[in-house]
């Protein structure tokens, strides 16, 4: 969660105005279920009479209220109103505190003199008349008010009001007012109101939803270019720490669930607290004395969702987990489809990916029905709380203590608290895969690469290269490894000349060619290009200088054309001419659309040897100064391969060229041969001296040329070797032939007893 709201502090402006109009978002809520109130209490129960003070009263009725008042309490009545040319006093403008002030001042006395001149039958002029014949005297009529209050103290002002406006309305049928228009103006009044705050709602609530959308779209655009741009700038190294298939899911679904639970977030989970602490407000200021019931309501809602949630917590964040390792298995499974097929496996793959399929879905079907159980314990909170507001309110509505617009109001209070908390459980349940999501994206941002650009480049761009390579007692090992990879290496590699390295399966070739263009960096030793440390050198500026054909050939999706060219700044010619030194312009000019012919993710519509060409005059076409071959010819017949590295030659005069190779007939004329073993060097020279000075070179040569071959590519030196191998085969061949007549003589036995 840390993550996320780390992540959002990138967009503090718009934050900040979401913020505000989810402020008035909640605001016009909040005033809805008040306006309700009004309408129900004053606009049809009081016939939209608002005030216990009247707007406008006869001179009799005044005179009359100053009877019920003190000294002080008279001269605020008399200063509250002016006389109008009708002989009416009208009041004044005041604020809204001064008309709450008046109205409480002269409300008690309107309902005292109301029910006094009720009981008595008398009207105002009666009841003036009787005051000032001196049958009731001021300090009676106050007497009367004062316990006439005592016993409406428990309705807290709400029968005071009731009584208050009845006057209020005898007040204005005595004057003749058309109190029916008076209550529709109200009702208009108030239901224009309300309109107008749930126009206002429903705009800030559209402008909150699409500053939430287009900013959490942003963070999302932002979080995969900053995870693809750092994860461009690893090495082999933090590759391997990261698995493809991991990678790919932090920057896709990680991703997503971020993006998703940002929009959530901005919408939902700001506006929860806002809108509950609003209702509680509006709550308290009801005085309804059902406070109780919220706290019920939110004390159970807590509860509940505490007990969801520990037991959902641990589901959730292995979740994830089981996400990675589906797309893990479901990527192996699709790449090798083709040797899953030669092997038979279906059934055991199948198996794999059940498991693992099985194992998310599991997780997915306890998470989901532990969670199902929230939506329904909600309703039956809410609805026990409904039916306590109900049962308690109608008693204080029977009582006269309540109004049924108040007891409405403050259902739907609660209502809104309520659904507050209920917003964040929601949330909740997505909250903790999203924080789990964005730890694992973190992860991937801060990690930094080890192999890095220096500060200062020892050399500048537009410098001179002649693509010199040396390594000096250069040693790697892989992290965590107990042995180095190789060790102790030396040798130079010139421009113009050719230089090949052979060992056996594991001795560390590609390791060490990997190390040129530093997909990893030396633990011991160095690499000099032109005499300057690699490491000195800027990665881009290092393999600009390099050609670098992988042993397995990498094609991305386009057209020919698009790959050939992949080096960028390549033109039609130099294109052409490279795919014709790698032997692939016939067939590219045999297809019909030629170099524009489409290439499928991963080269997956040509062939492994068409791919392996391509890859080739790729690497030719950049033109560059040093040629990295790894193993790249294996899948050429001979006569295309020799015909790629006679041409190849002519095009390489300039560039040093160095080739990792398992076949010996690929670097019969390298100019100098690097022989291998377990990570270090045995040997090094060409053909002719290596088969009369290196047995290890000697026992590859033996294993993969005919004796003719020996005798060509050796001379004299390798007689022995070539003793050597026609002993080997004598002794191999009789032993085949006995074996041979054992096997013919078998089944001519067999064959004689199936025909007995």
């Amino acid at each position: 969660m840390g993550k996320i709201l780390q992540y959002l502090g990138r967009y503090k402006a718009a934050v900040l105005c979401i913020i505000l109009l989810l402020m008035a978002q909640a605001y016009c809520d909040l005033s809805l279920p008040q306006y309700m109130s009004d309408i129900v209490d004053i606009g049809i129960q009081q016939g939209g009479i608002a005030h216990a003070s009247p707007d406008e009263m006869r001179m009799v009725t005044l005179e009359n209220l100053c009877m019920y008042l003190d000294a002080e309490g008279e001269q605020v009545l008399r200063d509250s109103y002016t006389e109008n040319p009708e002989g009416n006093f009208e009041r004044i403008s005041m604020k809204e505190e001064e008309l709450e002030a008046l109205d409480k001042l002269v409300g008690m006395p309107l309902a005292t003199m109301s029910a006094m001149m009720e009981g008595m039958g008398l009207d105002g002029e009666g009841l003036r008349a009787l005051f000032e014949s001196g049958q009731v005297t001021r300090e009676q009529m106050l007497e009367l008010q004062r316990q006439g209050m005592e016993g409406m103290e428990e309705g807290d002002g709400a029968m005071i009001t009731q009584k208050a406006s009845l006057a209020v309305r005898s007040e204005y049928e005595a004057m003749g007012w058309d109190l029916g228009g008076y209550q529709n103006r109200y009702m208009a009044r108030t239901g224009a109101k309300m309109l107008a705050m749930a126009v206002v709602m429903m705009a800030a609530s559209i402008l909150v939803g699409l500053l939430a959308a287009r900013f959490s779209a942003r963070l999302g655009m932002e979080l995969r270019g900053e995870m693809f741009q750092n994860v461009i700038s690893f090495s082999n190294r933090e590759m391997e720490q990261f698995s493809t298939a991991s990678l790919i899911t932090r920057s896709t679904n990680d991703i997503q669930q971020v993006q998703m639970v940002t929009v959530i977030l901005l919408r939902m989970v700001i506006y929860a607290p806002i809108i509950g602490a609003g209702g509680i407000v509006k709550v308290i200021g009801t005085k309804t004395g059902m406070g109780w019931i919220i706290g019920v309501a939110v004390g159970s809602i807590i509860l509940l969702v505490g007990v969801l949630m520990s037991v959902t917590m641990p589901k959730f964040k292995k979740m994830q987990t089981l996400v990675d390792r589906l797309n893990l298995v479901s990527r192996e499974i699709l790449t090798g489809i083709p040797v899953i097929r030669a092997f038979s496996r279906e059934a055991y793959e199948e198996q794999r990916f059940e498991g693992a399929n099985r194992d998310l879905m599991k997780t997915q079907l306890f998470t989901s029905r532990v969670m199902s159980m929230m939506m329904p314990a909600m309703m039956l909170i809410m609805n026990c709380i409904t039916v306590l507001i109900v049962w308690f309110g109608s008693k204080g509505v029977d009582l006269g203590n309540l109004q049924v617009g108040d007891m409405m109001a403050f259902i739907t209070y609660t209502m809104q608290i309520v659904m507050a908390f209920l917003m964040i459980t929601m949330v909740s349940v997505m909250l903790p895969r999203a924080g789990v999501a964005a730890k694992r994206i973190d992860e991937v941002i801060r990690t930094k690469g080890t192999v890095l650009d220096p500060v200062r480049p020892a050399r500048e761009p537009q410098a001179g290269w002649k693509g010199n390579i040396e390594f000096e007692n250069v040693s790697f090992s892989y992290p965590g490894a107990g042995e180095p990879a190789i060790s102790n290496i030396s040798f130079t590699a010139g421009p113009g000349k050719t230089t090949a390295i052979i060992g056996s399966t594991g001795c560390g070739k590609s390791t060490l060619l990997n190390l040129i263009p530093r997909f990893y960096d030396v633990t011991g030793g160095r690499i000099l290009m032109d005499g300057v440390d690699i490491r000195e050198l800027g990665q881009k500026e290092l393999r600009g200088l390099i050609g670098y054909v992988p042993q397995k050939g990498v094609l991305f999706s386009g057209t020919i054309a698009s790959n050939l060219q992949f080096a960028g700044n390549v033109s039609g010619e130099a294109m052409e001419e490279a795919a014709e030194i790698a032997q692939a312009k016939e067939f590219i000019l045999e297809k019909e659309e030629q170099y524009a012919s489409p290439i499928a993710q991963g080269g997956a519509n040509v062939s492994g040897g068409q791919k392996q060409r391509l890859s080739i005059a790729r690497a030719v076409a950049k033109n560059p100064k040093v040629f990295l071959f790894d193993d790249s010819f294996s899948a050429l017949d001979y006569k295309t391969d020799v015909a790629l590295r006679k041409a190849l030659a002519d095009k390489t005069k300039d560039a040093a060229v160095i080739i990792v190779a398992q076949r010996i007939s690929t670097i019969l004329h390298a100019d100098q041969i690097i022989v291998l073993d377990d990570g270090k060097i045995v040997g090094i020279g060409t053909h002719r001296e290596l088969m009369g000075s290196c047995g290890t070179y000697q026992e590859i040569a033996a294993s993969q040329l005919s004796e003719r071959e020996l005798r060509e590519t050796s001379g004299t030196a390798g007689q022995g070797l070539q003793e050597t191998a026609a002993g080997q085969n004598a002794l191999e061949e009789p032993e085949m032939g006995q074996e041979m007549q054992g096997t013919s003589e078998g089944t001519k036995k067999e064959e004689g007893g199936a025909a007995k």
